[in-house]
């Protein structure tokens, strides 16, 4: 089953978002992470078999990222609130949301603030979900997190794309000309000007508190049914704090992929499509 995609656009807080959408049934909401290059993008080759089984699977360009309007204030939390205003302007109701990498932590905290936006949670390689290892065990992160400050002076190029694309995939052969190409235009021009700005809040915020208590130690709190799946070969010591989560939190629906990188809904396509459905027909929303 081939599907193609359309550019839609929606207007929330004044801004243009785009999304693309295909199939009819009970929504499914996709969520994007915060790297360079970034968008609704990252998807299209997950929406096909939700849309063979039923569902209507819908992933928007955050503000400030792909082709969507470039917002004033670039932090994580105002693309947070901008979700549900996504979610509410599309008329969805509860839809599943499928979050990758940043936006799962995203997606987590909305769904303990708002207990009835969602009616599933699928995870995908939120590393800030997952606790720390005694003495840090978070080089991997800071190293990615360096690149991506270097990447910030100037456009990259597309070998740079290229390179950032190497580090967070296992499987390098899914990297096409085409896939190549499109992840490089959704990081230049406003979308990279985003991304100096989110870099430079970033810098600033870093003297900010910590939270309290640990995100990963409210996720048993979570209201809704919540399905993680985590790239063993992913970097910051995933798979070593992905087993600790185990131990701690044993009533977690929580799995490891080998062979899966960072980039889990390319790496794990298969795994992450067939464990979702699974998880969907066996969960009812609570």
């Amino acid at each position: 089953m081939s599907l193609s995609y359309e550019d839609h656009v929606v207007t929330v807080d004044g801004l243009r978002l785009r999304y693309i959408e295909a199939g009819q049934g009970h929504p499914v909401i996709f969520l994007h992470g915060g790297s360079l290059g970034s968008s609704a993008d990252v998807f299209r080759r997950n929406l096909r078999d939700f849309v063979a089984a039923g569902y209507r699977a819908i992933a928007f360009d955050q503000p400030g990222f792909g082709l969507s309007d470039l917002p004033a204030d670039h932090s994580g939390a105002y693309r947070r609130e901008a979700i549900p205003k996504f979610i509410a302007a599309l008329g969805l109701e509860r839809p599943v949301c499928v979050a990758h990498s940043q936006a799962g932590g995203m997606a987590v905290r909305l769904a303990l603030k708002h207990p009835a936006l969602f009616s599933h949670l699928i995870i995908l390689g939120t590393g800030s979900l997952l606790p720390k290892l005694d003495g840090g065990g978070d080089k991997g992160a800071a190293v990615q997190q360096r690149l991506e400050r270097r990447m910030a002076v100037q456009e990259p190029m597309l070998e740079d794309t290229r390179k950032l694309l190497e580090a967070n995939l296992y499987h390098h052969e899914l990297i096409t000309d085409e896939e190549l190409a499109l992840r490089h235009a959704r990081s230049l021009g406003q979308a990279f000007t985003a991304f100096v700005a989110r870099n430079d809040m970033a810098d600033a915020s870093q003297k900010k508190a910590s939270e309290d208590v640990p995100i990963w130690q409210k996720l048993k709190d979570v209201p809704v049914p919540m399905l993680m799946i985590y790239g063993a070969n992913d970097r910051a010591q995933a798979a070593q704090r992905v087993r600790l989560l185990q131990e701690l939190e044993p009533s977690l629906n929580l799995h490891l992929v080998d062979n899966c990188k960072h980039l889990v809904p390319w790496d794990a396509q298969a795994q992450v499509e067939a464990m979702s459905l699974v998880f969907l027909k066996g969960h009812s929303a609570r």
